[in-house]
């Protein structure tokens, strides 16, 4: 016996004994239909299982209500965080969002988004600066809207959101020159984003401003085990650093173990460590770090606020700022 794929609507007209218009004007928001025959479309559905079919009524309309969201690192504290938010807000938006992981260079990220603009994606979201440009220029060439997150593509016409990382980085000399620091280092890794670089670039700036180099190390991708080895290197310059600031938060957690089961170093008062992002594992005892706190609450908000107005056609661009979140990683903070 072979299984029904799905109800149609002209079969829940016959149910009710009501036209097939009845059953679309039920579940059409807004639409003028009467108390009873809306009783009696609902109890027809109910009985048989009928569910809307949201993809070919929106593809009628020329949508389909997909949102395409393609992000690297998935795994990490941080873009869990705006992954979770924002599949969130979408889902209370009406929309439906697909997943690209971006993490793999074999030729599976063209295939996915390519799958999903045959599905009809209205939009994507790229959320990391680590996916090629190619792909921005393949999403707004099948006429999609885009929301760039700390990228900095230089096509026309999608909503650009950033942070004022150079900004904040500015923010944490001042921080180790009034903790009294003197020799301090940018731990990075090399996967070379905009945000990572900005936080370098305005690090090492402001601390050439008050007279003070930087030592910078860059080392493998962005988590644990590459702020172990940024460590193992740091620490063992013959003028070992006496602050770092770790582009993100993972890195700071791998460099601060290392520097206290390795080197036998004492945080804050031997070594000051700042870090970004605000992940979970940044206020924990034992790590008790001075970070930035991601605003992704206000991304999410902004990328689907444009995502759902449609009369916001022009290309935007919007800078966030990071809130410095003290913790005792930093003397006196």
């Amino acid at each position: 016996m072979t299984a029904r794929l799905y109800v149609s609507a002209q079969e829940v007209a016959e149910r009710a004994g009501v036209s097939r218009s009845a059953v679309s004007r039920t579940f059409t928001p807004g639409a003028s239909v009467s108390p009873e025959t809306r009783r009696r479309v609902m109890e027809a559905a109910d009985a048989l299982g009928y569910q809307v079919n949201h993809l070919a009524r929106g593809l009628m309309r020329n949508e389909s209500g997909i949102v395409c969201l393609i992000v690297s690192e998935v795994a990490t504290p941080y873009r869990s965080a705006l992954l979770s938010i924002l599949t969130q807000k979408l889902q209370n938006a009406g929309k439906v969002a697909m997943l690209v992981n971006t993490d793999r260079s074999d030729g599976s990220v063209d295939r996915a988004l390519k799958q999903a603009i045959r599905y009809r994606a209205d939009a994507s979201i790229i959320m990391s600066g680590l996916p090629d440009k190619s792909i921005t220029q393949l999403c707004l060439k099948n006429g999609q809207r885009l929301v760039l997150i700390n990228r900095d593509d230089d096509q026309p016409g999608p909503l650009r959101i950033n942070l004022d990382d150079h900004e904040a980085a500015s923010r944490v000399v001042t921080a180790f020159v009034r903790a009294g620091c003197r020799r301090l280092a940018f731990a990075n890794s090399q996967a070379g984003t905009p945000s990572l670089m900005a936080r370098e670039h305005g690090f090492v700036h402001a601390a050439r401003r008050l007279g003070l180099d930087v030592v910078v190390e860059r080392y493998g991708w962005t988590g644990y085990e590459a702020g172990q080895v940024l460590a193992q290197r740091l620490l063992t310059h013959q003028d070992r650093p006496d602050a770092v600031f770790c582009a993100t938060d993972l890195l700071a957690c791998g460099f601060m173990d290392t520097a206290r089961r390795q080197f036998s170093l004492s945080i804050p008062d031997q070594l000051c460590v700042a870090g970004f992002d605000d992940i979970e594992q940044a206020a924990w005892t034992s790590y008790d770090l001075t970070t930035f706190a991601q605003p992704v609450e206000a991304i999410a908000t902004e990328a689907v606020r444009w995502l759902e107005d449609r009369s916001l056609h022009e290309e935007r661009r919007i800078q966030l700022h990071a809130d410095l979140v003290w913790r005792g990683s930093i003397r006196g903070g």
